[in-house]
């Protein structure tokens, strides 16, 4: 009993103690402590979001890339919005009426007491002149930030470009912290590494009268929180190779990439026609995207890992001849005639060994390696036997990335196509087609797509000898970092290292005395390995293809170039590859002739409008 009556005082005395402590709380709120007297004297607290600068981009030699430059946003909230003069505000802000009230009626739609972006991208001299007026419109204010910047005007659709947050965004959990008004990467760079680049948000708490005025921060900044900087990042892309290739590729349609074959690192990245970055800043953004959105020459298609429907052509029977090896079919010694009863060939030498074969890009000899390859007498009915080669050659394509996502750092890559069984059964019915069916895999045609990354990437496992690292735009995030592990892993095609010494002497004498004459640098004393190719395009004039590496010992750069309309890849494709490959291996141009016959555009078979 007493032990109850104890109890019952000990609740007792703490009702009393809960009590005296918010008294006590509620005599120093209204005596003693007089910020809160302050800030109902000034009306409001208004927090001021402190934007984070965004993460620098830097080329692999240290130039910058992306950079950040102050624009200011015009805020309101509507709740503070006093007898509001809607016509001095559009004359203020130089905006028509109907803009402005929409403008407001969208800021009262997000929230009635939440800040909200009213107009964005304020120049200086814009910022300067509303700033000095804002005191006649409570409610508005002025919040400083930075925007993309660009002092260059090259490699746009690698880096990407930013923009602000969409409705449908905010509403997933992904974006979850963003906030209406911010702004994120949508494309490129800006958007594969978001995460590191965007920062963290600050805020600070500001004291304001019934005007809007500003009368100091509140508490003194107790509560204010620091911004935090995105990280920076270092690209692989040599901005000097860049900006060569997009001269070079001015007034034509395709795609160029390079690579350093023994670390995947993309060296420049070429989507023509281009676009200067530039344009996607500044308060014309939405017009300049739309007008480069509807252009006639899809501008804003990112060729090099987009444009998937294009067949190969030529440059696609250094794969067969690797997995002819691999499979014993044939030998480098092995020689076919050159029939062209079988297939349409260019005149030249008469047999041919496979080094010959390559050199002189014989049609008839893949036909007829490619068929001994398919064809291997595993199954004593044609069409089943014609089935199996033609899955256990797919399975060995694959395995040189085509056909599928090579995952390199850029948002939108495609796979290609790489002819299967089972698309063959849907077109024609199981048990009813065969080696004359398909034979145009031979050549590079037919039902093969693959990106000009992929091409590229072809060219580093030839140069490695039978492996490749993925392509990987993005060398270091932060300061002292490095590429994320992906992009460190070897990947080996299905073909063994010796099998590739007789193709690369083949791809020497293509350069030497060969289709690819043009992209010949022996005079500064540089041994380019390369193949052309024209690939034939179904909806107007054959588009031009050339591959290389160099130096063929050693090699430190490999390219692909696809030319589109570009007639023959030894005619146009070659002289840029030739002309990449030298700038890039000893920072001149010596080759003028060369030079000189890319930019007059003559090899074109018709004129980039």
């Amino acid at each position: 009993m007493n032990y109850l009556e104890n109890r019952k005082y000990i609740i007792q005395g703490i009702f009393i103690l809960v009590g005296v402590v918010f008294a006590f709380r509620l005599f120093y709120i209204q005596v003693v402590d007089s910020s809160y007297k302050q800030a109902a004297e000034t009306n409001a607290i208004k927090p001021v979001i402190q934007y984070p600068f965004r993460g620098l981009i830097y080329d692999r030699n240290g130039k910058l890339l992306v950079q950040n430059t102050p624009v200011y946003d015009l805020m309101v909230i509507p709740k503070d919005i006093k007898q509001l003069d809607t016509l001095r505000l559009a004359e203020l802000v130089k905006l028509p009426l109907e803009d402005v009230r929409d403008r407001l009626k969208k800021a009262r739609a997000f929230s009635y007491v939440q800040p909200s972006p009213f107009y964005q991208k304020l120049s200086t001299q814009e910022f300067a002149y509303i700033q000095g007026n804002l005191i006649d419109f409570p409610g508005f204010y002025i919040n400083a930030r930075t925007a993309r910047g660009y002092p260059h005007q090259s490699l746009a659709h690698a880096l990407g470009y930013i923009a602000e947050i969409s409705p449908k965004q905010l509403e997933d959990s992904t974006y979850k912290g963003y906030r209406p008004g911010d702004y994120i990467g949508k494309s490129g760079i800006e958007l594969e590494y978001e995460q590191y680049l965007m920062g963290k948000r600050g805020v600070k708490y500001k004291m304001v009268n019934v005007r809007g005025v500003e009368k100091g921060s509140f508490r003194d900044g107790a509560f204010d929180t620091l911004a935090v900087a995105g990280q920076n990042l270092t690209s692989t892309i040599s901005l000097d190779l860049q900006a060569y290739g997009e001269y070079l590729m001015n007034g034509a349609k395709g795609s160029v990439v390079a690579i350093e074959p023994a670390t995947g690192e993309v060296l420049a990245y070429i989507s023509a026609p281009f676009y200067d970055p530039n344009l996607f800043t500044g308060k014309d953004y939405g017009k300049n995207y739309m007008a480069l959105l509807t252009e006639p020459n899809k501008t804003m298609f990112n060729r090099p890992i987009m444009a998937d429907q294009n067949p190969p052509g030529s440059i696609f029977k250094l794969t067969q001849a690797l997995i002819g090896l691999q499979e014993g079919v044939i030998t480098p010694n092995t020689k076919f005639a050159c029939n062209k009863s079988l297939v349409n060939c260019h005149s030249h030498p008469s047999p041919l060994d496979l080094y010959g074969a390559v050199q002189h890009s014989c049609n008839p000899y893949f036909y007829q390696a490619y068929k001994a390859l398919i064809n291997q007498n595993k199954s004593k009915n044609t069409f089943t036997d014609t089935a199996l080669g033609l899955k256990q050659w797919r399975e060995e394509v694959l395995s040189f990335g085509f056909g599928q996502q090579l995952g390199i750092d850029i948002p939108g890559e495609k796979k290609g196509i790489v002819a299967s069984t089972d698309m063959y059964d849907r077109v024609y019915g199981k048990n009813r087609w065969k080696y004359s069916t398909i034979y145009s895999l031979s050549i590079g045609q037919g039902e093969l797509g693959v990106t000009p990354l992929q091409m590229a990437n072809f060219m580093a496992i030839i140069a490695n000898k039978g492996y490749y690292i993925k392509p990987h735009i993005i060398r270091a995030v932060g300061e002292n970092g490095k590429p994320l592990p992906e992009y460190q892993k070897r990947n080996y095609a299905a073909v063994s290292a010796q099998h590739f010494e007789p193709i690369i002497t083949g791809m020497a004498e293509v350069v030497r005395s060969g289709t690819g004459r043009r992209a010949n640098l022996q005079k500064v004393g540089i041994e380019v390995c390369g193949k052309t190719g024209t690939a034939q395009n179904p909806q107007g004039p054959d588009h031009a293809v050339f591959v290389a590496f160099a130096p063929k010992d050693n090699p430190k750069i490999a390219i692909a170039v696809y030319v589109e309309h570009g007639k023959w890849g030894g005619q146009s494709a070659a002289p840029i590859a030739g002309l990449m490959i030298e700038k890039y291996l000893t920072d001149t141009v010596t080759i003028k002739e060369q030079e000189k016959w890319v930019l007059s555009r003559e090899y074109l078979n018709i004129k980039s409008k």
